[in-house]
């Protein structure tokens, strides 16, 4: 009961010994009497829970400045070590082969066709044999998830193998993308993004004929893909848990795919044929090979029926350069919109594509004409095939 109220029903109780009567000065007195008794009391209440607040842990840390480069080194190295440790913990190919053999070794009969079965007891059996990786997957709450129609109340054990590869696969790849996460805060920004794609390059076998000069526009492409859908705000970062939840960085990775079909490569996004279609419209709308595109060029795109209304609003959405949009600039993406500096150079690890598009005469012939050069490397490669 709160101390107030105490007061008010002590205070209205009367005094047997004065027959209910009490003299102003003895109520006063025998107020504050009570109001000290109380409020000591709360005070020390108060106190005590002021003590329980101390016992919080700390759940906020300020992020280094710029300026503080060792602490900000330490906090690198820390995250780090964290995601080394988390990596550790995920399983690894030897160990997901063993679980599937445990798995197809307590199978419970009958067959569904020619797909494996298996009962909640055996699945436990399973998760105890399995180590203790493997423990966070043998609940009952992912045996009732993966449990539909089957009569005997059991799971598939092919549903249930691809579920752990699922769920192995988003953390490895979250810790990837970790990685690249400069500021620590569960987000990438452009150049981020830019980094993991440019160093996700050489696995990618389906990628394996583009030139390297040709790197940059890839990347500046697909990064624009990511960003046109994840970030509508234009905050200039994305959430991690964004790329994951989306179907882009899926296909990106379905690139590794050495047999990928040539249907899969046109509907692809990612894929090399795809990268250069986009960079083939873009050389035919450019005109006056200036490297950027003015409204009147962007209005012969396909079949030349977009409105007036709808590229104003284009140009309006978009950074241009004096009414047109550049390439260059978006390779480098310079502080200044207006200018690339020396150190504008070296932030966008495109210095030596730039420097030899501005300055040499057969550095651009072959910038401009990449995607030629590459249709021919792959004929050639045919060619020999074929012999």
């Amino acid at each position: 009961m709160d101390w107030k109220e105490i007061l008010r029903r002590r205070l209205a109780m009367p005094n047997t010994r004065t027959n209910g009567k009490k003299s102003e000065q003895e109520l006063k007195d025998e107020e504050m009497d009570l109001f000290t008794k109380y409020y000591s009391e709360w005070k020390g209440d108060r106190k005590n829970t002021n003590e329980f607040y101390k016992t919080i842990p700390r759940f906020y840390y300020r992020l280094p400045a710029e300026d503080e480069v060792l602490l900000q080194k330490l906090r690198e190295e820390s995250r780090a070590v964290f995601l080394q440790r988390k990596s550790r913990e995920l399983l690894d190919n030897e160990e997901l082969q063993n679980l599937w053999f445990l798995l197809d070794k307590h199978q419970t009969p009958p067959m569904i066709g020619e797909e494996a079965m298996i009962n909640y007891e055996n699945f436990l059996k399973v998760g105890e044999k399995a180590g203790p990786k493997c423990k966070q997957f043998f609940t009952a709450k992912v045996f009732a998830k993966l449990l539909h129609t089957d009569s005997y109340g059991r799971i598939s054990i092919m549903q249930f193998f691809n579920y752990v590869m699922r769920k192995v696969w988003l953390h490895q790849t979250r810790i990837g993308l970790s990685l690249y996460d400069v500021a620590g805060q569960g987000y990438l920004r452009e150049s981020d993004l830019e980094n993991y794609i440019l160093e996700l390059i050489p696995t990618l076998p389906q990628l394996d004929g583009l030139e390297k000069s040709f790197y940059s526009f890839y990347v500046c492409t697909a990064v624009r893909k990511f960003f046109f859908f994840l970030d509508p705000l234009r905050t200039g970062k994305i959430k991690i848990q964004d790329i994951l939840a989306c179907s882009f960085l899926d296909d990106l990775l379905e690139l590794r795919d050495e047999e990928l079909s040539k249907e899969s490569q046109e509907t692809n996004w990612f894929s090399a044929p795809s990268a250069l279609r986009v960079y083939g419209q873009y050389l035919n709308l450019d005109k006056d090979h200036n490297g950027m595109l003015s409204k009147e060029e962007l209005s012969r795109y396909g079949t030349a029926t977009m409105t007036n209304v709808f590229l104003d609003r284009v140009f309006q959405e978009c950074l241009t350069y004096d009414g047109e949009m550049d390439e260059i600039f978006d390779m480098v993406k310079p502080k200044d919109p207006l200018k690339i500096s020396l150190q504008d150079l070296i932030n966008s690890n495109q210095g030596d594509t730039v420097t030899t598009i501005l300055i040499d005469l057969n550095g651009f012939w072959t910038y401009e004409n990449r995607e030629a050069l590459v249709a021919n490397d792959n004929e050639n490669s045919i060619d020999l095939d074929d012999t």
